[in-house]
This record gives C-alpha cells, sequence and structure tokens, in this order.
C-alpha cells in the first residue's frame, strides 16, 4: 500500500501477479483484471489524487496470515483509508477489511487475488 500512497502506481501494480485481481465492490462495478488493468486503474488514481491536491494513506493492522496446502498465504487484515486536502484537515474515508492471497513468484510474493469490503457493506 505504501507504494500506491506515495504516487508510484506502476511499481504497485508489480505486487500484482500478471493474472491479478482487484475486487472493491462499493467502488467499483467490476473487478480489475490482469496486472495492466490494475495499473491503468492506479495510474488514474494518481493523476485525480495529484488533481485534487489530495494526499491519500493507508493504515493496516490486525494482520492474520494462514499458509495455504500448496504454499500460498490467505492474509486478513483491517485498513483505514484516509485523505487529507494539502493544507486542510484529514478524513477517514473508508474502514476496510482486506482479503489477499499471496503466491510466491520467483521468490517475491505478489497478490494473486485482493478483495476489499467497506464497513457496512454487510460482507466481510
Amino acid at each position: 500500500m505504501g507504494l500506491i500512497d506515495d504516487g508510484r502506481p506502476d511499481e504497485w501494480a508489480e505486487t500484482f501477479t500478471e493474472d491479478g485481481v482487484f475486487q472493491e465492490a462499493s467502488r467499483l462495478s467490476e473487478p480489475l483484471r490482469g496486472r495492466d488493468a490494475i495499473r491503468a486503474s492506479s495510474r488514474a488514481r494518481k493523476k485525480r489524487l495529484d488533481e485534487e491536491k489530495v494526499d491519500f494513506r493507508h493504515w493496516l493492522g490486525m494482520l492474520d496470515v494462514t499458509r495455504e496446502d500448496d504454499g500460498s498465504l490467505r492474509t486478513r487484515a483491517y485498513a483505514l483509508a484516509m485523505r487529507t486536502p494539502r493544507g486542510g484537515a484529514l478524513d477517514i474515508f473508508a474502514s476496510v477489511i482486506c482479503h489477499d492471497h499471496l503466491v510466491n513468484v520467483n521468490g517475491s510474493w505478489q497478490v494473486r487475488h485482493r478483495d476489499l469490503h467497506h464497513d457496512g457493506s454487510g460482507r466481510d
């Protein structure tokens, strides 16, 4: 998350597998499928935040990690998404539960599937 918060969308997209999926039902009508789609969306997000002069940050906690039989990892974490207009006050934008499926690709952990559920959506 630090990469996208630091305005580095291309590097952030590289943390996903080539066929990675980014799903956020309360914000996206369809999941983003594939690293190229994730990269394009994160570039557009950076452009929008730059134009709006807004700093955006994520704070993660309560991480739970489970190793699967195939060696992949399933994670669950709470995340606070916060935005601050330059010169303005901090706004906690959303409280989210983040579910990741991580796989090892050539010695590096990458996200195969990220599924975000906003509090109040009725999903965990």
